[in-house]
């Protein structure tokens, strides 16, 4: 950006027009040349398919693309910024000079604003001035609606002015860009100061990347229309968390930490949400698990809740999986699967995986992921107990997963995780219903000790404090007997206020020393730089190293 400024900026200076209009104009015309290549590179980041390719290359050592969405933020601030200085420029600035000229300096301009020097209306309502000003309104309506305060409903307005907030408004508003980029190069095309054809650039910025994004919708259009799922369970958990498991399309093929987009033409015909997937690959089926935190969650859950048969005793929330029932439940369209950094979790020897709330779900995959491999493991052991008699023990003695693995190089196995860790961090206690048949499932399947999990619930004490106390006692001595978990009603124990992230640390890093560790964070901001701080702490003072990769909601 500042060479592009700089090179535009030199040649408007070496212009007759500088000397009428100064450098307005060309502080204007450096600003138009950034705003062309920020338009075209604000496209890239969010053009999914390309971005999930290129993650599979060797491009992704060098360039951060599971942060395409800060390089949008990044870039749409810069073009706020070069919108005030081009804009600005012209209307308050080299306009005023031009029409204020003396004749004879105007002369030097007859070729370009004709014989009669222009007033301030005619510049305003040209070709230039028009598209200029509805580009820069629209941009202003889409960028503010966009906001934090705005997408998340932060700002009240007494109705019906309650409807400029809210994740609807930011969608509805983004799509003014369509107007924004047809208008730009219309923009282009009628400068006043170049008339050649092949100086007016901005088509050449903006070929490839809106071809690129054209393109993308138009795949992710007949992709979702393919994509025809049947609807096999609908469950609402405690926690406003929906739960819904479809039909997996056979051309449908995801890793584990991935996300896809989810339309429900019910609650709105236009607009995909993304959610990650709580399914294995090796899973016959598609699950997503949705909490409600905006209009377009709450009114989907409103939806399918009316469209439910009412729970049966001892299950949670509202089914509908039968065949038998004869209400219809609404249509879902998928689009994906989709990159993320979770995805990348086979490449690393130890995971550590963290989940803030909802956070936990891109991982849930991954256990699932873990824990049938864990069976083909197991398979092969016994499979190797044949093959290899001196390799692995004949007295029915266990051997951990790395040993197994040497001694499994006879046979085809790609898996390199040894050990998984998850921590699960949550106010309700009522959330771990959303995955108390995974983590069960993990819990009497994972007898190597393999996936480590543990549950946080931070709205009661600590452990050790009077308060607690009771609760804590209870809860050991059911533990004990009964080998459930009286607070989440697993077989994961749970453990109260929030992790000492610095003893995790401590632990994971002296128990596997020299050991390359994959850290997942998906939460809230807040503790994920926390764990990303830890991550970096810990790097500079062992030989375990640990790779930190976030993911917001």
């Amino acid at each position: 950006m500042a060479g592009l400024f700089t090179w535009k900026f030199i040649q408007y200076r070496n212009r007759y027009a500088f000397h009428v209009m100064g450098y307005c104009l060309t502080t204007a015309k450096g600003a138009a040349e950034t705003l062309k290549l920020n338009m075209a590179l604000i496209l890239l980041p969010v053009c999914r398919n390309t971005i999930t390719w290129l993650r599979s290359t060797r491009l992704a050592r060098a360039l951060p693309f599971d942060d395409n969405i800060n390089f949008h933020k990044t870039i749409a601030a810069a073009i706020v910024v070069g919108v005030i200085l081009h804009a600005g420029n012209h209307i308050t600035c080299d306009f005023p000079r031009l029409i204020s000229s003396s004749d004879e300096k105007y002369q030097g301009l007859q070729r370009y604003f004709g014989d009669t020097k222009p007033t301030y209306l005619d510049l305003m309502r040209g070709v230039e001035g028009i598209t200029g000003i509805i580009m820069v309104v629209c941009m202003v309506v889409a960028f503010v609606l966009a906001t934090h305060w705005f997408r998340r409903s932060l700002v009240k307005f007494p109705k019906p002015f309650d409807r400029l907030t809210g994740f609807n408004a930011f969608w509805y508003s983004h799509h003014l860009f369509v107007i924004v980029y047809i208008l730009l190069i219309v923009h282009g095309e009628f400068l006043y100061l170049i008339h050649k054809w092949y100086n007016k650039t901005t088509w050449m910025y903006l070929a490839v990347p809106v071809l690129l994004y054209v393109g993308e919708r138009s795949l992710r259009a007949l992709r979702s229309g393919h994509y025809s799922v049947r609807l096999l369970k609908v469950a609402i958990y405690p926690g406003n968390v929906l739960t819904l498991q479809m039909s997996k399309p056979a051309a449908f093929r995801h890793k584990s930490g991935q996300y896809m987009f989810v339309q429900c033409p019910a609650v709105s015909p236009f607009e995909w949400h993304p959610f990650s997937i709580t399914s294995a690959p090796g899973d016959d089926y598609l699950s997503v698990h949705i909490r409600q935190l905006g209009d377009w969650t709450r009114e989907l859950k409103r939806v399918f809740a009316a469209a439910c048969e009412p729970s049966v005793a001892g299950k949670s929330g509202l089914l509908r999986a039968d065949d038998a029932t004869k209400k219809s439940l609404p249509k879902l369209l998928i689009d994906g699967p989709y990159g993320a950094p979770a995805q990348d979790y086979k490449k690393y020897d130890v995971l550590l995986l963290v989940g803030l709330g909802i956070g936990a779900t891109p991982f849930i995959s991954i256990l699932k992921d873990l824990l049938n491999n864990i069976v083909k493991m197991e398979e092969e052991n016994d499979t190797l107990s044949e093959l290899c008699p001196p390799t692995v023990p004949q007295n029915g003695e266990r051997v951990d997963l790395a040993t197994l693995m040497k001694a499994s190089r006879r046979v085809k196995w790609t898996l390199k995780t040894t050990n998984a860790y998850f921590y699960w961090v949550t106010r309700e206690q009522g959330s771990f219903d959303w995955f108390k048949g995974v983590m069960n499932e993990v819990a009497e399947s994972d007898q190597r000790g393999i996936i480590e999990m543990h549950n946080y619930l931070t709205s009661v004490y600590e452990e050790g404090d009077a308060r607690s106390a009771l609760i804590t006692m209870i809860q050991a001595l059911n533990h004990a007997k009964n080998g459930v978990d009286i607070v989440s009603g697993t077989r994961v124990r749970t453990h109260f206020a929030r992790p000492n992230w610095k003893k995790v640390f401590t632990k994971i890093s002296s128990k596997h020393p020299c050991a390359k560790i994959g850290v997942f964070y998906c939460g809230a901001p807040v503790l994920g730089q926390e764990v990303g701080k830890l991550c970096h702490d810990f790097n500079q003072r062992g030989s375990t190293k640990f790779e930190f990769h976030k993911e917001h909601f």
